[in-house]
Parts: C-alpha cells; sequence; structure tokens
C-alpha cells in the first residue's frame, strides 16, 4: 500500500480528498492544525498528527519518520490567523513571513510550499484523485440564470480575472453591472453574506474564477454546500464558476437546495 501524507485545513476539502485517496489503495497519514482542522479527520485517515501553527518547522520530520516523500495539501487555514502570535513562535516559520516581499496569500503559502519541498517533499497536486468533484462547463441547475444575469455574468467574469491576478481574491459580487463586493481575507462566504446586506436581498450574481498562475499544490478554488446556504440567506440569483477549475464539494445536496431557492450554478 502507498503512503501518501497530507497537510489539513479547515472544511471538508481534507476528507474528500482522504476518502478519493482511500479508494485508490493509500495509506493516508495525515498532519492536522489545531483550531482549524475538523476532529472528525481521524475517521477519514489511518494516523494523524495534531499540530499548532507554531509547530510548522516539525512537518517534514514527521512525514521521514512516517517513510513519506509525497505530500498533499487540502484546507485553509484560518486567515485572521495569518496576523496571530503563534506563527512566530515557530523560528523557520517567523524567519519565512519576515523576509516575504508581501504579505498576499500566493506569497505565503507559496513559499511555504517551496520551503517543504527544499525538505525533500514532493507536493502534488491538491486535486489529485478529485477530477469527478470539479463540473464541466453548463448550467448545473435546472432554473438557468435570465437575460439580465447572464450579462451580469459576463460583466464580472473579466473583473474577477483581474482581481485573482493581483491576488487580491477571486470571487467577485456583481448586480446590474454594478460591482458590489470584492472578495479579500474574508473568504467568499463572508463576501456572499456583504453583498447581501449592501442589496438588501434583491439579488446579485457571484463570479468564481481561478487565478491565471493558480498554484495547485496549494490552491485551488471551492465552493460546496455552505456556499450555497450563504447564497440562500444573501438573496443571490447566481453563482458561477470556472468548468473544470474548481473543486465543487457536496454537489448534489448545493444543487437541490439552489433548485428549491431558484439559485441558478453554472460552470462557465
Amino acid at each position: 500500500m502507498e503512503r501518501i501524507g497530507l497537510i489539513a485545513g479547515n472544511r471538508k476539502f481534507p476528507f474528500i480528498f482522504s476518502a478519493a485517496a482511500k479508494k485508490k489503495n493509500y495509506y493516508i497519514v495525515a498532519v492536522a492544525i489545531k483550531g482549524d482542522t475538523s476532529p472528525r479527520l481521524k475517521d477519514f485517515v489511518d494516523k494523524i498528527h495534531w499540530l499548532s501553527l507554531s509547530d510548522f518547522s516539525r512537518v517534514p520530520e514527521i512525514f521521514k519518520q512516517e517513510g513519506i516523500t509525497k505530500i498533499v495539501m487540502a484546507g485553509q487555514i484560518s486567515p485572521s490567523r495569518l496576523f496571530s502570535k503563534e506563527i512566530y513562535r515557530d523560528e523557520q516559520l517567523k524567519e519565512l513571513l519576515v523576509n516575504l516581499k508581501d504579505k498576499k496569500a500566493d506569497t505565503i503559502f507559496g513559499k511555504i510550499a517551496d520551503r517543504l519541498e527544499e525538505s525533500g517533499l514532493e507536493l502534488l497536486n491538491s486535486t489529485i484523485f478529485l477530477e469527478d468533484f470539479m463540473p464541466a462547463q453548463g448550467t448545473l441547475t435546472s432554473c438557468e440564470p435570465d437575460a439580465l444575469v447572464r450579462e451580469d455574468i459576463d460583466f464580472g467574469l473579466s473583473l474577477a480575472k483581474e482581481i485573482a491576478k493581483l491576488d487580491i481574491g477571486q470571487t467577485i459580487a456583481v448586480k446590474d453591472k454594478a460591482v458590489v463586493a470584492v472578495e479579500a481575507l474574508e473568504g467568499t462566504d463572508n463576501l456572499i453574506l456583504r453583498a447581501g446586506k449592501i442589496t438588501r436581498g434583491r439579488g446579485f450574481t457571484v463570479v468564481k474564477v481561478s487565478k491565471p498562475k493558480q498554484d495547485l499544490r496549494f490552491d485551488v478554488p471551492v465552493v460546496g454546500l455552505n456556499t450555497v446556504k450563504s447564497l440562500k440567506k444573501a438573496g443571490a440569483k447566481c453563482l458561477a464558476i470556472e468548468s473544470g477549475k474548481t473543486l465543487f464539494i457536496d454537489q448534489k445536496q448545493s444543487l437541490e437546495l439552489a433548485e428549491k431557492k431558484g439559485i441558478s450554478i453554472v460552470a462557465l
């Protein structure tokens, strides 16, 4: 049985990856992050090590002791933790962050990925084994977006690409060809809720894209049931994602809820 390592962040991405790897007969050793990774992950992997962010320098050592050279990073670390004191308690992480040219998400996690690879670990594409979770082009719900929403999708797509290119965020909210909200560190769900407050729940379109140079070692656009619940709560009309480049978790339940609430979901 081939062994693979997992650095697990929050939400369901680590579960999805682990289940898919198990189907391929992999033995999974996970490094879980206290305060972010769900305790339920232990039911999906063969072995789990719990670390704090301040234990970053121990990661390569743990995988080497487990006889693992290939690893995957799946799941997010809460953005607010990048500003906490705990990350400065690990000398390697502190040195890494102090010497960064900026604190963009790509810069931070790209440097972390590079440091892990410098230690002898090979970071695999985080979407490995997950092709079935990345929708092909087309309208995924039975309810098609109307002509005005289509115009908002077209309007928002090019702008979202520019925002993503600048590594500010990957999601934009649009209504009547006006930019309602732009994603930053708060994440997609919070962007949606913010857009709902601004539009007073009167309908808007959310466009989520990949970056021009998406580093799939640690970063892939993800949507799922929580996304659709946020769309419902905020009064959104449509979610547009990029086909073949977006991980869609809990797809069946998400589409059922979207259709029940008249929300269109489109893969571009």
